[in-house]
């Protein structure tokens, strides 16, 4: 099945009341009028893009291990996925799609990251939880999600629905801000260059992990040459 096709099953759910959680109508029309303001904002069209220099960062890992950016392009191409939190489950069916997809895209010399605002702790979960083979970073402050261009505060009303979810984003990222990166997926070639770009600011849609493969073999054969 392909990934969007599971995520509007899992919203369809949601939204019918067959999650363990059931939102009120309040609370769906409140997470719907803050997903098409951000989409109307216009900040993702204003995020980096195919062409752009990606922003190098070195951050910690799950066990608390340091991960740069540099180091891994030094190796091969690197895919970078912005992820909310082990608490959003349209961004853990996406970490597991991608899981699927990682042998292929090690097979053509790169490597897989997600970043997220979240601890390290949470990150061990969402490893664990997904059976993941690649690293969750913590950006502790969403200061990288912000040197892309994708770090955005909820709006209060959303924060509300949150807490009133358990979602309590200041304890779950140490951080009392209240922001999030926009969900993304990036392909950046061994220059720095970024070779793929798609964000997400309605975070139910995602883009096909599969859609990473002709840009990986592009890159492949463009070192080549």
């Amino acid at each position: 099945m392909r990934l969007q096709d599971r995520l509007d099953a899992m919203r369809a759910d949601f939204e019918n009341g067959r999650f363990p959680l059931v939102p009120t109508r309040d609370q769906l029309d409140t997470m719907e009028r803050a997903t098409r303001s951000l989409v109307e904002s216009g900040q993702a069209d204003r995020a980096l893009k195919a062409g752009d220099i990606a922003p190098g960062f070195t951050l910690m890992d799950a066990d608390g291990n340091s991960v740069s950016s540099q180091a891994i392009l030094a190796r091969g191409p690197l895919i970078t996925t912005f992820y909310r939190g082990v608490w959003c489950p349209y961004c853990n069916y996406d970490l597991q799609a991608l899981e699927d997809l990682r042998p292929e895209i090690e097979a053509r010399g790169a490597s897989l990251v997600a970043i997220s605002p979240q601890m390290p702790a949470n990150s061990r979960k969402s490893q664990r939880d997904n059976k993941l083979g690649f690293p969750i970073l913590s950006d502790v402050g969403t200061t990288v999600a912000a040197a892309f261009g994708l770090r955005f505060r909820l709006p209060d009303d959303l924060i509300e629905v949150y807490r009133q979810f358990g979602n309590d984003l200041p304890r779950i990222n140490d951080d009392p801000a209240w922001v999030l990166p926009m969900p993304a997926r990036y392909v950046i070639g061994t220059d720095g260059v970024i070779a793929y770009a798609e964000v997400n600011p309605d975070y139910t849609r995602r883009p096909e992990p599969s859609d990473l493969l002709p840009i990986l073999d592009h890159l492949r054969v463009g070192s080549k040459g």
